[in-house]
């Protein structure tokens, strides 16, 4: 199976719904134009359009960009793990990237493109491939959720990594969100909502990131 065929197939047996990522990252826009790398079924744009906010999609899927279309969404279909983005320089506002760079095998060459299309700010969220409940689940002899094939992720993210790929792209981090574990639960969420503030590389289970460029 290709990686467009498995794009396609993910995009046409399911629809997103919102969670850590899409809040924490709207929360980060709050005017200006927006490219959303990796759009999916558009969910994402829809929320912002809901702010007054206007983006531009590009996916893999031509399934996913066809739920973009029948929403209304602006979107077109691009290979852009392996093409430039079709974009001249600081077209945008904002350059977005929702758990997609651990599904290219080069994340550095698409958030350079990003960079380059981007007037001024590019968000971020990758899953924490070390949290502590993958650790555990490694221990226990189990593959943990994040590495299993039907995920489609190619490359692990940690924070360290993740830290690196910004610096090496001349971003620099004006904002950081994680979310965590047992959250929910009484005087224990408090408790790892803390720890995965001070120790996110542990306790995180993903972060989510505005970058401006230097």
């Amino acid at each position: 199976m290709s990686t467009k065929e498995f794009e396609d197939n993910r995009w046409r047996s399911r629809d997103q719904k919102i969670v850590f990522r899409h809040r924490a990252a709207a929360d980060m826009i709050s005017s200006g134009s927006v490219l959303d790398l990796g759009c999916g079924d558009g969910f994402f744009l829809d929320l912002l359009r809901q702010k007054g906010i206007s983006g531009h999609g590009l996916d893999l899927s031509s399934d996913g960009v066809k739920k973009c279309l029948d929403k209304g969404i602006k979107a077109e279909v691009c290979d852009f793990a392996h093409e430039p983005l079709p974009f001249g320089d600081g077209a945008f506002d904002y350059v977005v990237m929702l758990d997609v760079l651990e599904h290219l095998y080069y994340p550095g060459k698409v958030l350079a493109e990003a960079v380059r299309v981007s007037k001024k700010f590019v968000v971020i969220s990758v899953p924490n491939f070390n949290a502590l409940p993958s650790r555990i689940q490694v221990l226990m002899g189990k593959i943990p959720e994040n590495n299993r094939p039907h995920k489609g992720h190619v490359f692990w993210f940690n924070l360290n990594n993740l830290m690196r790929l910004l610096g090496d792209a001349k971003l620099s981090v004006t904002d950081f969100k994680t979310n965590t574990f047992w959250s929910s639960r009484f005087v224990l969420g408090s408790l790892v909502k803390m720890l995965s503030k001070v120790l996110p590389s542990i306790f995180a289970l993903s972060f989510v990131v505005k970058t401006e460029k230097k």
